[in-house]
């Protein structure tokens, strides 16, 4: 299994470096040349797997021999070991052919901790085989955060450096990245919006003399581990309501398309998914790109569904790709026509996106509304992003089942939640002390060459 880049002209890698290095150094992602397919049989042996074994199965083909497979069996068991059911991604029924799935019970109380703490485990082992030392940095705009320094924590080879947008997170989210007390935990808060942490991240790595000399690696959903792992939960969700012998379909509230990207790959390798609902919060620049076909960016307006605040959605990139027939030179150009504000997306291409993926847009109201009601008709207490998706949803419901994707739980975002209901939802045990703990974080200017200088500093303190 080989990967390439989007722009066409960075070397090809196998998985470990793909993993390792996570941004192209021609700044494009890496995807898999090619995408396996499973069989109908394979996908239906899934059906009553544990999570652990749908994982390993989903991701074998895509490693290339780089982890043996009693190998990655242990690092998937050592990941999930942490979350706090035993489903680890439980099924809810909202309605007569809408579902609910929760991956919000890993550590960190986000979906992000299902590609995090396994990107974490396969890191350290590729780590403890090379005797390497890297630098992490990633850019937040709320869980990918936390979620990384969850997985990373306190670990001798790795520096961990993440960038959130200062004010434009919750008090959750960023007390679970400011408040760990191991060194090699670094929280920046940034003056800026999270289009900039991510767009300062790329810098580094586009910047090749500092990327070499710290030996930068990422963790956004830029790199492709973080978007494989994701893959897995929509064959497990799928499975457990008849597929691959009934179609099924899945919305979900994104910012950067990491997450629903997955699922356009797990549609590719032969799951049968009939509808790949997008749903956008007052950011919608993904709702607006599908219905016009003019991907432009207006500036990010600060929300209850913060993790959603996103115009630069680096993932589209990807699904850019493949509608453009893997023209790495056209994709290239459109990256250069984004920077100065947005460009237009060619009427062949938007055909391929419509054909894949549906999308909504969800207001701040609505989304207040859809929590107080899903409580009401339901007894399920929802985050405000996993609102956006209910709400989307349900304007797009039919005869295929529909799964939303709940994505953080509603104690990350007490106050929306409170302000829709009039319950505070409480922070589950392990957690029950995290406003008692210390905070400590730095606050950073917008600036590439400040950023560099600190991290640096701290490595080489």
């Amino acid at each position: 299994m080989q990967y390439i880049s989007t722009r066409g002209s960075a070397p090809v890698l196998g998985f470990g470096e793909a993993m390792m290095t996570g941004l192209a150094r021609d700044g494009g992602l890496y995807v898999p040349e090619t995408v396996p397919v499973m069989s109908h049989a394979d996908i239906a042996a899934l059906a009553g797997l544990a999570y652990e074994e749908v994982a390993f199965r989903v991701m074998r083909p895509y490693l290339g021999g780089f982890f043996g497979d009693d190998e990655f069996r242990g690092l998937i068991d050592k990941a999930y070991s942490g979350f706090h059911h035993a489903a680890r991604a439980p099924l809810v029924q909202l309605a007569s052919n809408h579902f609910l799935l929760e991956l919000f019970h890993g550590p960190t109380l986000a979906f992000k901790d299902f590609a995090m703490q396994l990107i974490g485990q396969m890191m350290q082992a590729a780590l403890a085989k090379s005797g390497e030392r890297i630098t992490i940095v990633g850019a937040t705009s709320g869980d990918t955060g936390s979620a990384a320094m969850e997985a990373f924590r306190g670990l001798a080879n790795v520096d961990v450096f993440i960038l959130f947008p200062q004010g434009r997170v919750s008090d959750v989210q960023r007390r679970q990245m400011t408040t760990p007390s191991e060194a090699n935990c670094h929280a920046l808060a940034l003056d800026g919006d999270f289009d900039d942490a991510q767009a300062r991240v790329k810098d580094m790595f586009n910047d090749f003399a500092f990327r070499d000399g710290v030996r930068l690696a990422g963790v956004n959903s830029i790199n492709w581990a973080r978007v494989l792992a994701q893959v897995v939960y929509y064959f497990y969700a799928a499975t457990a309501l008849g597929a691959p012998h009934r179609a099924v379909s899945f919305t979900v509230p994104t910012g950067n398309f990491g997450d629903i990207f997955a699922g356009y790959i797990a549609r590719r390798m032969g799951l049968p998914i009939d509808r790949l609902v997008i749903a956008t919060n007052q950011n919608d620049i993904l709702d607006r790109a599908l219905r016009v076909g003019d991907y432009r960016t207006n500036g990010v307006k600060p929300s209850i569904s913060p993790s959603m605040d996103i115009q630069v959605s680096s993932n589209f990139e990807r699904a850019l790709f493949d509608a453009y027939g893997r023209d790495g030179k056209a994709i290239a150009a459109l990256m250069d026509d984004l920077k100065a504000g947005g460009f237009h997306i060619s009427q062949g291409a938007l055909e391929t996106l419509r054909a894949t993926f549906a999308s909504g847009r969800c207001s701040e109201d609505e989304t207040l509304a859809t929590i107080a009601s899903a409580l009401q008709t339901t007894g399920e207490l929802l985050c405000p992003h996993s609102a956006v998706g209910v709400k989307v949803a349900e304007d797009h419901l039919g005869a295929t089942p529909m799964i939303t994707l709940a994505t953080a739980h509603p104690a990350k975002f007490p106050d929306a939640v409170e302000r829709a209901t009039g319950i505070r939802p409480a922070l589950p045990p392990h957690m029950a002390d995290l406003f008692e703990r210390p905070e400590r974080m730095t606050r950073v200017p917008n600036d590439l060459a400040a950023l560099e200088a600190l991290v640096r500093e701290r490595i080489a303190s």
